[in-house]
């Protein structure tokens, strides 16, 4: 892993044929196939073989650059009605998991930057969050409502590690009694239970613990850095043991390729500790329907079409339906089904309880050096 100080990166991404992904070792362990170029970029390279060597089995493995970012700001706000929320914290941008489907790939067209496999190897940090979150809620004028984080790329990816940026943002989220919601796919979030914990006592956080299979393989194959199913599974129950809401997110569902197993995730979660569930359809926005349909032509070539007409059947023919009131849940007899097998377990399992109210009546604004101090 390689740190580059930087407050912006232009990158040229190389296609291998974006249409055909090419069984290139470099990538063993990413999720995307190949490397589109941003849909922003006004170049595109393309590698090509002149037949004496092929210079792939001789280059070492795609690494993982992390470029420390000054961000100018960090709370991001949202008018979707389909979103609990109305703000989110994003320490980082680009994710190492490496989800094939991830919503998030396209976001780093606007860095001049792929969505393919620069989406997840060249990744930047935000060191600063912390200290801007903390003059963004001494701001006179700040309105106090539930921060999300985790709704773009995952706060505890393996860089957080060490650079320990998410844990910092609790702090302060602690120290000000300030609601926040967690989501994630790593069971590195049990790290920092000793945080979250005193703050769910007064009902101030609840973390989502996403788990999209049981199946180790298919597992490794869609989110191939994340942590393994049965880990995530142990962070739901080490998490309720401590006393925090934990909801089970199974997201997204992708037709005939782990919709089979709703009800047994569910039933896992629960038996874990989760008291809810919710779940999510798959949306191939931009870039990532191509590398989608690439991942699928690679590892399940003989039902990439079926795959993709069912998706087009819950997205009004369309692969991705960005309309508010649809693109969470998808429409159709398809769609309907997966709704209706989803709702009768969730009822069964009493896991149809609605999303936690976090408390915003404790905040309180940071006291920054040099603030006068409050006489009452």
């Amino acid at each position: 892993m390689f740190l580059i100080r930087s407050h912006y990166l232009i990158y040229l991404g190389m296609v291998d044929n974006p249409q055909k992904p090419v069984d290139d070792p470099r990538i063993r362990g990413r999720g995307a196939t190949f490397n589109p170029t941003g849909r922003f970029c006004n170049e595109e390279r393309e590698i090509i073989s002149d037949d004496w060597s092929d210079f792939r089995s001789e280059e070492a493995a795609f690494q993982t650059t992390i470029i420390l970012e000054t961000a100018r700001s960090i709370l991001s706000r949202n008018t979707s009605p389909d979103l609990p929320f109305d703000r989110s914290i994003n320490p980082y941008r680009g994710c190492e998991h490496g989800c094939i489907y991830c919503y998030a790939r396209p976001t780093h067209a606007y860095m001049d930057l792929s969505a393919g496999l620069d989406f997840e190897t060249k990744l930047f940090a935000k060191p600063n969050a912390a200290s801007l979150l903390r003059k963004t809620l001494s701001h006179k004028k700040y309105s106090c409502k539930p921060i999300a984080l985790g709704t773009n790329t995952d706060p505890y990816q393996p860089t957080e590690k060490k650079l320990k940026i998410t844990r910092s943002i609790l702090e302060v989220l602690a120290e000000t009694k300030h609601p926040f919601t967690i989501t994630t796919k790593s069971d590195l979030v049990t790290r920092d239970i000793d945080i979250i914990s005193e703050t769910a006592k007064e009902n101030l956080s609840c973390v989502c613990i996403s788990v999209t299979s049981l199946d180790n393989k298919l597992s490794r194959l869609m989110e191939p850095r994340a942590s393994a199913p049965h880990n995530r599974l142990k962070a739901i129950e080490t998490l309720a043991s401590a006393g925090i809401k934990v909801i089970v997110q199974i997201a997204p569902v992708i037709p005939a390729i782990n919709d089979m197993e709703i009800e047994q995730i569910m039933k896992a979660a629960k038996d874990s500790g989760a008291s809810q569930a919710i779940y999510i359809p798959v949306r191939l926005p931009h870039e990532v329907s191509d590398l989608f349909k690439g991942w699928l032509e690679q590892h399940y070539p003989d039902r990439a079409s079926k795959v993709m007409k069912l998706i087009r059947s819950m997205r009004n023919g369309r692969e991705n339906d960005p309309d508010f009131g649809g693109r969470m849940k998808g429409n159709g007899p398809y769609a309907d089904l997966i709704r209706m097998r989803f709702q009768n377990s969730a009822r069964h399992l009493k896991l149809d309880n609605r999303m936690y109210d976090l408390d915003t009546s404790l905040f309180i604004p940071p006291q920054n050096p040099g603030d006068q101090l409050c006489l009452l």
